[in-house]
């Protein structure tokens, strides 16, 4: 009897330490990056980069994997449904927390995650069709009174977060706007460069070339200060106060993940966000790296969970 007991025992104090050890030897095999969007859009970009930087680090090839579908919902669930061993991370971006007031999640946005790290933040750009005539946030607001429901602001879909940020300026700035989805950035561009729109609030990445060609006149970041990108574009909290939206990525893993693997990621990335290369390519794409804490990345994910709620009941908005 004793002898069973003791093999018992130590059978427990095995299954006990064994996360132990293996977050010790982490990592020995290949990991996974799912980002929950489709290639070639900025997600998809910085979800690379990371992987990439993850690579040289752990010594591990990084293989992304891109799970598209439900403004992002579908391709998080997958990674949140993955061992908590460290070797599936997914990206997630801005769209991740207002998500839960769109969509039947089947998981917790909050309880069911690890922060990792916060890689990226910036704003986007609000930009107006040449031939309106408003030059200011101040004058974008006067027309919009003057004429409610007579302007039509394009976005990349319904339920985006670009859509969510121009209806939470209109509720902040008193005025009504016409909504007029698009199914990605690109047409919604498109039509506001030709003039079928006249409004737009884009990414600095996509819209950026459009203003230094002229095609479109740049009003106004969304961010709470102005970036050091375009100092001359003010932000709309100068003449809004409080407004402050942001966009932004970072990696997540699924809760449990021993918090070695986690320091560990976040350490490596961390790092890599201090690089002049990395702090370059970032640049390009019209965003700045962040970094901080899995607490702080945590704090921003419940906080903005919350904002996107009010402002989701408040506008009525519903995905498609």
């Amino acid at each position: 009897m004793n002898t069973r007991l003791a093999v018992a025992s130590l059978a427990v104090l095995s299954a006990a330490f064994a996360p132990l050890a293996s977050a010790q030897n982490y990592p020995t095999k290949p990991l996974r990056m799912i980002i929950p969007f489709a290639p070639g859009g900025g997600s998809d970009f910085i979800g690379r980069i990371a992987a990439q930087q993850l690579s040289d680090s752990l010594g591990h090839q990084v293989v992304v994997e891109n799970r598209g579908g439900a403004g992002g919902s579908l391709g998080v669930e997958v990674g949140m449904k993955a061992p908590p061993d460290g070797y599936t991370l997914t990206l997630i971006a801005a769209s991740y927390p207002v998500n839960p007031a769109l969509y039947k999640l089947n998981f917790d946005p909050i309880k069911d995650i690890q922060p990792v790290i916060q890689m990226s933040q910036g704003p986007f750009l609000v930009a107006v069709h040449p031939t309106l005539p408003v030059k200011t946030v101040k004058d974008l607001i006067a027309l919009a009174k003057k004429n409610p429901g007579g302007l039509n602001y394009a976005t990349s879909g319904q339920g985006s977060i670009v859509h969510l940020a121009t209806e939470h300026f209109a509720s902040m700035s008193g005025i009504r706007m016409t909504h007029i989805p698009y199914k990605g950035t690109g047409p919604a561009l498109t039509d506001t460069i030709g003039g079928h729109t006249q409004l737009i609030f884009g990414s600095i990445a996509s819209t950026l070339p459009f203003v230094r060609a002229n095609k479109l006149r740049p009003i106004a970041v969304t961010t709470a200060k102005r970036i050091g990108a375009e100092p001359n574009i003010p932000s709309i909290a100068e003449t809004v106060p409080g407004y402050d939206v942001t966009n932004w990525h970072g990696v997540i893993v699924p809760r449990n993940t021993p918090r070695s693997i986690v320091d560990r990621i976040n350490g490596d990335l961390q790092k890599a966000l201090s690089n002049k290369e990395m702090i370059s390519r970032l640049n390009a794409d019209g965003v700045e790296p962040a970094g901080g804490t899995p607490e702080a990345f945590g704090a921003r994910i419940a906080r903005e969970i919350e904002l996107w709620r009010k402002i989701v009941a408040q506008a009525g908005v519903k995905a498609e």
